[in-house]
C-alpha cells in the first residue's frame, strides 16, 4: 500500500463514518473540496465507485460497504498501535532488560535498588549478570552497562559513574608468607590468580603506571577462571594475588580479608557507561532508569554521546 493510499483510506473511513463529506472534513480539519478531490482520485485508483452521492449525503456502494468492513478494524488497530509507541516514551510500568558485569550490579545498582523500586513499583528490571560482551540488540536488551573500554559501538552511552580506581589484592595470609610487592616486575615471583575474558577468550593484561609510562607485565599463576567474582573469592581463600576494582573489594579490605599491594603503580578504569541503541533514547522507562541510576554525586555527564566504530 502507498502512503497515498492509506491517507486516502483513513479519509474515506471518516466519510463513511460521519455520513457527508462535509461532516468528514470537519472531522479531518480539511476543506470538503479537498475531501471531494481525495474521494475521487481513490475511486479512479482502485477503478469502482465507494460511495452514492446526493446533495445532503452519501451511502455506500455494495464495494464501499466491503472495503469499509475490512479496513475499519485494521485502522483501529494502527491507531492503538501508534498510540502505545507514543506511551513508550512516556511509560512509566513495563520490563526494562539490561545487561552488565557483576561489579556494576554491585557498586550501582544494588546499593540504589530499593529507592528505584519504592518509586516505580511497575517497572521489572531484568538483569543479566555477566562479564563478556554482548550484542544488545541481536539479545534483545534495551541497554548495557560496561567499563567505558568495553562499549558496544554505533550506540549512545551515557557515563553512570566517573574513574573507577582499581586494585591488586592479595589475602593478609598469601602476603605474610609470600611477601608483599614492592614494584611489578615483582609479580614475576608471586603467584597471580588471572582471568579468562570470555568474549575473547584472552588472558587480562595486568597493566601498571611507572615512570616510563603505563605499562604490562605478563604475569604468572597456577589458577586462570573466567568469573572476576572467582578470583576474589581465590585471593581472600590465599591462593595468590588478583585485580579488582577497588570500590568491588572495599568490604575486603575495610575488614582485612585482603590488602591492596602497588597502588601506586595501578592504573584507574574509565568508570560504568549505559549504552544503548539510539532509536531507544526516548524510551520512558529507560529515562526513570538513567534518572535514578546515574551517579549524580560524582558530577556524571548528563549528557549522551554517540559510539562510532
Amino acid at each position: 500500500m502507498e502512503r497515498s493510499d492509506l491517507h486516502a483510506l483513513q479519509t474515506f473511513v471518516a466519510i463513511a463514518e460521519q455520513g457527508s463529506l462535509r461532516a468528514a472534513a470537519r472531522q479531518l480539519g480539511v476543506n470538503p473540496p479537498a475531501i471531494s478531490s481525495q474521494l475521487k482520485a481513490f475511486e479512479a485508483r482502485i477503478g469502482t465507485a465507494l460511495f452514492l452521492r446526493s446533495t445532503r449525503s452519501v451511502t455506500l456502494t455494495e464495494a464501499g460497504r466491503a472495503l469499509y468492513d475490512r479496513s475499519c478494524h485494521l485502522l483501529e488497530s494502527l491507531d492503538q498501535a501508534l498510540d502505545q509507541a507514543r506511551d513508550a516514551r512516556q511509560a512509566r510500568s513495563g520490563v526494562l532488560r539490561i545487561t552488565l558485569p557483576y561489579r556494576a550490579w554491585q557498586i550501582l545498582i544494588a546499593p540504589r535498588l530499593a529507592e528505584f523500586q519504592s518509586a516505580h513499583p511497575d517497572v521489572t528490571l531484568d538483569l543479566h549478570l555477566e562479564e563478556g560482551l554482548t550484542d544488545i540488540v541481536a539479545r534483545g536488551f534495551h541497554a548495557g552497562i560496561r567499563l567505558g573500554d568495553h562499549l558496544q559501538d554505533d550506540m549512545i552511552a551515557l557515563r553512570l559513574s566517573q574513574t573507577e580506581m582499581a586494585a591488586y589484592v592479595a589475602s593478609p595470609a598469601y602476603l605474610d608468607r609470600w611477601g608483599i610487592p614492592a614494584k611489578p616486575e615483582d609479580l614475576l615471583q608471586h603467584n597471580c590468580i588471572r582471568h579468562r575474558q570470555i568474549s575473547s577468550g584472552q588472558i587480562a593484561d595486568w597493566r601498571f603506571i611507572t615512570p616510563e609510562g603505563e605499562t604490562t607485565i605478563a604475569v604468572r599463576g597456577s589458577l586462570i577462571l573466567n568469573d572476576l567474582r572467582g578470583t576474589i573469592d581465590a585471593a581472600c581463600r590465599g591462593f595468590g594475588i588478583a585485580w579488582s576494582l577497588q570500590r568491588g573489594v572495599a568490604d575486603e579490605l575495610e575488614n582485612g580479608a585482603l590488602t591492596q599491594v602497588l597502588a601506586n603503580f595501578t592504573p584507574s578504569r574509565p568508570g560504568f557507561f549505559l549504552y544503548f541503541p539510539k532509536a531507544l533514547q526516548n524510551l520512558g522507562l529507560l529515562r526513570l532508569f538513567i534518572d535514578h541510576f546515574r551517579d549524580h554525586g560524582q558530577r556524571a555527564s548528563a549528557n549522551p554521546v554517540a559510539l562510532h566504530p
